[in-house]
């Protein structure tokens, strides 16, 4: 196991654990006491996963992520002590891969950052599996077993994305800032759209509309 991990956490105490604990299962660990600090090692070396505290002092870890998103599309697990799902809906918003609340387990933990680091390695290959579906990402095709289907661009993102998000509930806001791009002022109801076109032409209950919120997948039991 070679993957490396920034730990970004102004509580000595819990930052001392959590690089022991992950240190002992064989991780290359960093920490920094700040999001200031954070931003510099981020900037000097390449990791595989932050786990970033939020309420920091001099730079936040909201806004560790914002800057750290326009330049990177690196694993970040929020820990910390913001529990309300507002919270958590808007760590996700900033494109945080998975929200973990204090206090928690280390075991919990550890499978947390086994499973993040887990999506992040399939999505390095040149395909993205989800059940029978299978996403191309040199050519951007999708087949549903051996069949191809026909999808948009933005139709083939909307699907990388919740495949690449999955289990994680993924914003209507979200994917019009990620695929649209941030500049774009529509009406979040053409993310629906889309989703009801690719529901269409895959022909498969995977994508489940969360009220309210957004969209996820879900097996096909």
């Amino acid at each position: 196991m070679s993957e490396s991990i920034l730990v970004i956490e102004d509580d000595s105490d819990i930052q001392e654990l959590i690089v022991e604990f992950l240190g002992s299962k064989g991780y290359k660990i960093d920490s920094a006491n700040d999001g200031v600090e954070g931003i510099k090692k981020f900037k000097e070396k390449e990791y595989d996963l932050i786990i970033l505290d939020i309420m920091m002092p001099n730079l936040d870890g909201h806004s560790v992520c914002k800057m750290i998103r326009k330049n990177s599309n690196v694993p970040i697990i929020f820990l910390t002590a913001l529990t309300e799902e507002s919270d958590q809906i808007k760590g996700f918003d900033l494109e945080c891969d998975d929200y973990i609340t204090k206090p928690f387990s280390f075991k919990l933990l550890i499978k947390r950052v086994e499973a993040v680091l887990r999506r992040t390695s399939q999505t390095s290959s040149d395909s993205l599996i989800f059940e029978d579906l299978k996403l191309d990402l040199n050519t951007y095709t999708a087949q549903i077993k051996e069949d191809t289907i026909e999808l948009t661009l933005k139709e083939f993102n909307i699907l990388k994305t919740l495949i690449e998000k999955y289990p994680q509930v993924v914003t209507r806001e979200s994917l019009l800032d990620s695929i649209w791009g941030y500049d774009y002022y529509g009406d979040t109801r053409i993310v629906d759209a889309h989703i009801k076109n690719i529901r269409k032409k895959i022909v498969l209950p995977y994508i489940k509309t969360v009220k309210g919120i957004g969209y996820t997948l879900e097996k096909d039991i």
